[in-house]
């Protein structure tokens, strides 16, 4: 090949089959552990009460309870944490669209200032900046991106967030606690540690398809944690039994 022609080839930045993981947002990822938070949670709370052998149900209230609170609780954590975040952001927001309408040269200095700490020729920086500074949309989205860190297009949805919270959580609690529902005694108890041992493997290889660890290092690891909440609460319920506690 030439100089010419390779001069004039496309430059071929990365290898066409390679791709990198969706790390952000991440709706797949943040179900999967909302479903993790609910199975461990409520294995833990169900298999604790029925280790004190009280009527079955009773284990069911618990169950349930610890489904439906745990479940509510997280939607309203996850819609306050997503509100106060949003309106922190829509503040900053205001403020920099103020600025930008009153003080326009100056944040097109400050603009041309970021891009020059980042190592941008100065003359360069200069006219990115202006180029940035032509419509006031295109201003507002640049600062927000570049001088706080924040993209409009990936604020979310409170609503959406606590919706998901809720849900995700429930189908994960609901695991260890179908058994009580259908079942009594050991018989019940043994399909509630199978079924929540099977789902926390689960859990964990799907994790391995985000983290890129190996998929049996994953399952185990949640197994192992799961495994181990489930016992201490499970023991905790039979020394209040013994101990006439329930």
């Amino acid at each position: 090949m030439t100089d010419t022609a390779a001069a004039s080839a496309p430059l071929e930045l990365h290898d066409p089959a390679h791709r990198h993981r969706e790390i952000r947002g991440g709706s797949a990822r943040a179900a999967v552990f909302g479903i993790s938070d609910g199975l461990v949670s409520n294995a833990s709370l169900v298999l604790g009460i029925d280790g004190a052998h009280p009527a079955a149900a009773v284990v069911r209230l618990a169950g349930l309870a610890g489904l439906l609170g745990g479940a509510l609780s997280m939607a309203a954590g996850e819609y306050v944490s997503m509100r106060a975040q949003a309106e922190l952001f829509e503040r900053e927001i205001a403020v920099e669209r103020s600025e930008i309408h009153l003080h326009p040269d100056g944040e097109r200095r400050e603009l041309a200032l970021i891009y020059e700490r980042r190592g941008v020729a100065p003359d360069v920086a200069a006219d990115l900046a202006a180029q940035m500074m032509l419509t006031p949309d295109r201003a507002l989205e640049t600062h927000a991106r570049e001088e706080l860190g924040i993209d409009r297009d990936e604020l979310g949805s409170p609503v959406a967030a606590a919706l998901a919270s809720f849900a995700s959580f429930a189908v994960g609690a609901f695991i260890p606690l179908v058994a009580f529902l259908v079942l009594a005694g050991t018989t019940a108890t043994v399909v509630a540690v199978g079924a929540s041992a099977g789902a926390a493997a689960a859990v964990g290889t799907t994790l391995a398809l985000f983290t890129g660890r190996p998929w049996w290092f994953s399952g185990l690891r949640q197994l192992l944690l799961c495994s181990a909440a489930a016992a201490t609460t499970y023991g905790v319920g039979i020394a209040a039994g013994h101990s006439g506690g329930v």
